[in-house]
């Protein structure tokens, strides 16, 4: 297989974001503010999530559900997968159709699906995409969704109040500095401490998952036609170059293939 090429094509009503790739980049813990579902075109893949170690061979249906840390890494030369990522307004008006209003907040339950049935459906969603035909592409993501989506997780180990403190103040203003002295004075234990329980509730350190929210702000702006020089300084990068390459390492493509495929 040719290695490493990407095609992003973004837009509609609703946002929805189609990308295709071919690729032997591993990716390192990141996270997506979407709903993600896709499928294994050729090769195979092996991943951590929040939902455990996974893998996915060619015809697999796989997710992501927003906000969740995974990563991605090749089993053999390379890959080659097709992803749809829907935005979260999309999707909870979706389950709350399948679901006539009883339930708005659901996710993705299974990381890795193996359905002939549901295979189809995403291609001929993401077929529907490709052509610009929104109505297509809701009836078979409709058809999709309805039997992969279920009731959100309630056994998750809850965080100490003060690590959630922490997240917060990163969330707030991702672009800010956070040393993690500071961070550990507002969870009121060591850095270590912090460190460890932060991990602990994202899977990432505050650190890594500071970049990864200014990641999505910077995506933020540039979807609102923000340049990128400055959708990179606004969401903290310090230069240009770090910028590019934290993007590519987290999401295989620049900021610029990104750019032209919002527009």
């Amino acid at each position: 297989m040719t290695t490493n090429s990407f095609s992003v094509r973004g837009g509609g009503r609703q946002r929805v974001t189609a990308v295709k790739a071919c690729s032997a980049l591993s990716f390192a813990r990141h996270s997506h503010d979407e709903y993600g579902v896709g499928l294994m075109l050729a090769g195979a893949q092996r991943s951590w999530s929040g939902r455990g170690h996974v893998e996915a061979f060619a015809g697999d249906l796989i997710t992501v559900n927003p906000g969740e840390v995974h990563d991605g890494m090749a089993i053999g030369d390379s890959r080659k997968w097709a992803m749809l990522y829907l935005d979260t307004d999309k999707v909870s008006a979706i389950a709350a159709d399948i679901h006539e209003g009883k339930r708005s907040e659901t996710e993705f339950t299974r990381p890795v699906l193996r359905n002939v049935v549901a295979a189809h459906r995403f291609v001929a969603a993401y077929a529907a995409h490709e052509r610009g035909d929104e109505d297509a592409m809701d009836e078979q993501l409709i058809l999709l969704l309805a039997g992969m989506l279920g009731n959100p997780r309630t056994s998750r180990a809850r965080a100490p109040q003060s690590i959630d403190q922490v997240k917060e103040r990163i969330d707030a203003d991702p672009a800010a500095d956070h040393p993690l002295d500071e961070l550990a004075q507002i969870s009121g234990t060591s850095r270590f401490k912090t460190l460890r329980g932060f991990a602990a509730l994202t899977g990432l350190t505050p650190h890594a998952y500071i970049i990864q929210r200014r990641l999505d702000l910077a995506k933020a702006l540039i979807r609102s036609g923000v340049g990128l020089a400055q959708a990179g300084s606004e969401a903290g990068f310090a230069d240009q170059s770090h910028f590019h390459r934290t993007f590519v390492r987290r999401f295989g493509m620049t900021p610029g293939a990104y750019a032209a495929a919002m527009r």
